[in-house]
């Protein structure tokens, strides 16, 4: 896995499967003709922030991850998508592998405010450069963590915040092994499923 600091573009655009797949199968076909408006809805410079934030997350997946993502199913997609946003903002992933992970390897579904307070101080007092943010901009980057794992199928929805099983096909499987084995834990599959994958 990566190493990176906290990147928090991931608040200009949450999962944002279609826009994500639109960008990919753009590039790939070599054609950008208007994708700036297309995935805005005409708004230029919210068109240039999103692209600017896409294009990270799809520089940070491998050529299979791509393929699955511009070829495959909506829950494929969905998984790929949610994978380039761990790798990209690493304070999705560590949320994702310190809390969610280390709950579902417990049996315990239900994420708490008070789990998510508790991961935030941490994180306030390993990154000084966010204890210049403001409550705003904390509410903010909560808000759109949610509301990622709610689009990432992660969780069932922002107000229940009930912690979903994964089922990953195969071709997701053997794509996200190849590139890092680690990463499947994003997925809570557990040490021993991870070591037992060919």
């Amino acid at each position: 896995m990566v190493a990176n600091t906290y990147d928090f573009g991931f608040t200009a655009l949450s999962l944002r499967v279609k826009e994500l797949v639109k960008v990919a199968g753009a590039h790939q076909k070599d054609d950008d003709t208007d994708i700036i408006q297309e995935i805005a809805r005409g708004k230029t410079s919210s068109g240039k922030r999103f692209l600017i934030e896409i294009k990270k997350r799809l520089e940070s997946l491998t050529e299979a991850e791509k393929d699955i993502l511009i070829h495959g199913d909506l829950y494929a997609q969905r998984q790929i998508a949610f994978l380039s946003m761990c790798k990209v903002y690493g304070f999705i992933r560590d949320f994702i592998l310190e809390v969610c992970r280390e709950k579902v390897l417990v049996f315990d579904y239900y994420l708490t405010e008070g789990e998510y307070v508790s991961f935030l101080r941490r994180k306030l007092e390993s990154n000084s450069r966010m204890n210049d943010y403001t409550e705003l901009t904390l509410k903010k980057i909560r808000q759109v963590l949610f509301k990622t794992l709610e689009e990432a199928g992660i969780i069932n929805n922002i107000k229940e915040k009930q912690i979903q099983p994964q089922i990953l096909d195969s071709k997701v499987i053997q794509a996200i092994h190849k590139d890092d084995k680690e990463w499947l834990k994003l997925f809570f599959l557990s040490d021993m499923d991870i070591e037992r994958i060919d």
